[in-house]
């Protein structure tokens, strides 16, 4: 109690923050907290409970800030607007899967961020995903723990854009990320431990699917990185620098039906105590090393690995 209280006075100044218009002005900053009620106004003064009040009080580019450590949601949270979630320093701030992924984004052309969060399922919920986006938006995810999902802990279907930084992704029954017809995504200073799968990208329309990975651990699992492409002018991109892939079954992987191009290009990385180096299978798949990279101590590979020199 002492410490919400000392919070709430260090942040007393973003009480008055509102967008002034009438009043039923939306907040520019809205808060959650423990001991909130969703009947409040979710200030700083009077916080809401829940994640989905917070989402109605907020404006459009505004904040929600978790005030301290608690869950703060009971269903799938569905951002339908441009907004950042974080939980302030110090504070687990929860999203839980139940019954489907923990947070859910549909609609286009928005811009949210989650920091500082922990999204993890809730046991015999139902639960899917950690964040499932379907929306060409672009959503950024900072400082944050996803754990636990039985299938993705990130899933982006279609074009949209995701930038996952400094977070770690572990222990999900599919892929840490998974990445599909048109979606893309920038993983840097992130660690992906014991996920069935680390970065995959498959195209199975005629789109471009692609991921950069730099300075991440992947690390278990079956495929380190993995592209897939099924269809004519389908492609699925990988790029790997400054990474570390070990205890994989497949470290990287490129495939095609015979049809579309699948690449994985990797550089300045160490690929090591793998069953499999590289696996490649089916014409228009690629694995290109790019130099620098240490493979070693890895039992065998599948396919040809192509040597091109940095440009």
């Amino acid at each position: 109690m002492v410490r919400r209280t000392v919070l709430r006075s260090a942040f007393a100044f973003a009480a008055t923050l509102l967008l002034s218009t009438g009043a039923d002005a939306l907040l520019f900053r809205a808060y959650v907290s423990s001991d909130g009620n969703d009947a409040n106004p979710c200030t700083l003064p009077q916080p809401c409970r829940l994640l989905p009040a917070a989402l109605t009080a907020v404006a459009d580019g505004g904040e929600i800030w978790m005030l301290d450590s608690a869950n703060y949601n009971t269903a799938t949270v569905t951002i339908g607007k441009s907004v950042s979630i974080l939980a302030v320093p110090g504070a687990v701030g929860s999203v839980v899967a139940i019954g489907g992924p923990a947070i859910s984004i549909t609609a286009a052309s928005l811009t949210i961020a989650l920091r500082n969060l922990v999204i993890v399922p809730l046991p015999a919920s139902g639960a899917t995903y950690g964040v499932h986006m379907t929306g060409a938006s672009a959503l950024t995810i900072e400082g944050s723990l996803i754990a636990n999902l039985p299938s993705d802990g990130v899933r982006v279907i279609g074009t949209g854009k995701i930038e996952i930084a400094n977070t770690i992704i572990r222990n999900n029954g599919g892929s840490a990320v998974f990445l599909q017809n048109g979606a893309s995504a920038d993983i840097s200073g992130t660690k992906l431990l014991n996920n069935e799968n680390g970065v995959v990208t498959f195209s199975i329309t005629v789109t471009t699917t692609r991921a950069t990975v730099s300075d991440t651990i992947i690390s278990g699992g079956n495929e380190g990185v993995f592209s897939y492409a099924e269809i004519a002018g389908g492609v699925a991109r990988i790029f790997v620098t400054r990474c570390t892939i070990q205890n994989t079954s497949y470290a990287l992987g490129s495939e095609t039906a015979g049809v579309g191009t699948a690449l994985i290009a990797v550089s300045n990385s160490m690929i090591t105590n793998n069953i499999n180096a590289w696996y490649q299978s089916g014409a228009g798949s690629v694995i290109r090393t790019l130099g620098n990279n240490h493979l070693t101590d890895n039992a065998t590979s599948l396919g040809s690995l192509t040597t091109a020199s940095l440009q």
